[in-house]
């Protein structure tokens, strides 16, 4: 467990004494109540709170014009994205715009004219629930050598839908993974009818993905492979 931001204000005291609590830490997205956090069992003593799951703290956006060429009549988009440092700002937009493309889909099969509804409703919810079972299998069951094991957990990739999320280029930026156990990767996701670069539907994971700490990287390629 990493503390990111150090600055965090856990309580305040009206004068220098010793605080002993204990905390619990869990993994979820967006908002939740302190009323949420309440569990029926819970001891006396215990104080839920708010939970703030976002690692977004800020986003301002500007739309300014554009001159491409000799025509002027162009828009760019400027964003201006602040997170708490669980996240880099690109991981950031990226998940929040595969989000935002997941809601939107329910638009895109809309027909004028009538609307096609799913006829065996029971049969999709078994494959959604195969589906989920199967993007949260964790990878070190799937029989990964040491090497590309290694890497992964360093790389805080702990499911196959973490994985399968990841491009090419993505994975030969950690430390130590090269060529041979990219097609080592490559060859095992298709096991499973999965490949790199897949855009999953980031509600069917049970945990969100999670940024690789700053050491899972190297500046140059892995010589051993």
């Amino acid at each position: 467990l990493k503390v990111v931001n150090k600055k965090q204000i856990i309580c305040t005291t009206d004068k220098k004494q010793k605080v002993d609590m204990v905390m619990v830490v869990q993994v979820g997205r967006g908002f939740l109540p302190g009323d949420a956090n309440k569990k029926p069992d819970q001891v006396i003593g215990v104080i839920p709170i708010d939970s703030i799951f976002s690692p977004v703290i800020r986003v301002r956006y500007e739309v300014e014009a554009a001159r491409v060429g000799q025509r002027t009549d162009y828009d760019k988009l400027v964003l201006e994205i602040c997170t708490d440092g669980r996240m880099t700002t690109d991981e950031a937009l990226k998940q929040g715009s595969e989000i935002l493309a997941h809601h939107l889909d329910v638009f895109t099969d809309i027909n004028d004219e009538t609307f096609e509804f799913e006829k065996d409703s029971k049969v999709k919810d078994e494959d959604r629930e195969a589906l989920r079972k199967l993007l949260n299998t964790s990878v070190n069951e799937i029989e990964l050598s040491v090497r590309a094991a290694n890497c992964l957990n360093n790389a805080n990739i702990t499911t196959l839908g973490h994985l399968a999320m990841k491009s090419e280029s993505e994975m030969l930026k950690y430390r130590n993974f090269g060529k041979k156990s990219l097609t080592e990767i490559k060859d095992k996701l298709k096991e499973y009818e999965l490949s790199l670069g897949e855009k999953i539907d980031v509600s069917l994971l049970d945990t969100p993905p999670t940024a690789a700490p700053p050491d899972a990287f190297e500046d140059a390629p892995f010589e051993g492979e």
